[in-house]
């Protein structure tokens, strides 16, 4: 019989959290217990305290990493070059984003019991906002609200998206540029 490995503290406690997300995924943060989540683990639930006080401070953590992942995908895609390929190319990035990730994508957005967290997302994809043209010289506020419109339009597609799986990812992009590029026609006077 062959021995078994015995993992780092770190790598115990990244087993935790990709089962924590999968859990609160599925059930959201009411509906998710440390039991099923050590389970899951491959722990016991004494373990996953040992790692995290409560529940309440894993979840946060779990929400934080994504919050950081995502302004980190697109701190390396913006600004983007011009045209309409490149918007596309950022879209269609952005939803394979969201089908490696559906999980994790599904507990930061679904859940609202940490807005602060979302909220603390959009501040910094603001500051991003602020690189691309025509929103260069732009306060704090309009930054802030161009990202909240953007972030509305293109995360309520994906979880309609993730509640209708077998639509296609290239009909998804297709229907986020078309919206866009509605949403961006001058208005007719």
């Amino acid at each position: 019989m062959m021995a078994r490995k015995r993992m780092t503290r770190e790598q115990r406690r990244d087993v935790i959290e990709r089962a924590a997300t999968e859990v609160f995924g599925e059930r959201g943060y009411a509906g998710a217990s440390i039991d099923e989540i050590a389970s899951r683990s491959g722990v016991s639930a004494p373990i996953v305290y040992d790692h995290f006080a409560a529940k309440e401070d894993l979840y946060r953590r779990l929400l934080e990493r994504q919050r950081d992942d995502l302004v980190a995908f697109w701190a390396e895609r913006l600004p983007l070059p011009a045209g309409r390929d490149a918007l596309e190319g950022l879209v269609d990035a952005y939803y394979q984003y969201v089908e490696a990730h559906p999980f994790a994508y599904r507990m930061y957005f679904r859940d609202t019991e940490h807005r602060d967290i979302q909220m603390q997302g959009v501040t910094m994809l603001a500051g991003l906002l602020a690189t691309v043209p025509g929103f260069e010289n732009a306060d704090q506020a309009t930054l802030e609200m161009a990202t909240e419109v953007l972030r509305a339009g293109l995360i309520g597609l994906a979880l309609w998206w993730q509640e209708h799986p077998e639509v296609p990812r290239e009909q998804v992009v297709k229907a986020a540029m078309r919206a866009l590029s509605t949403a961006s026609a001058p208005a007719e006077s």
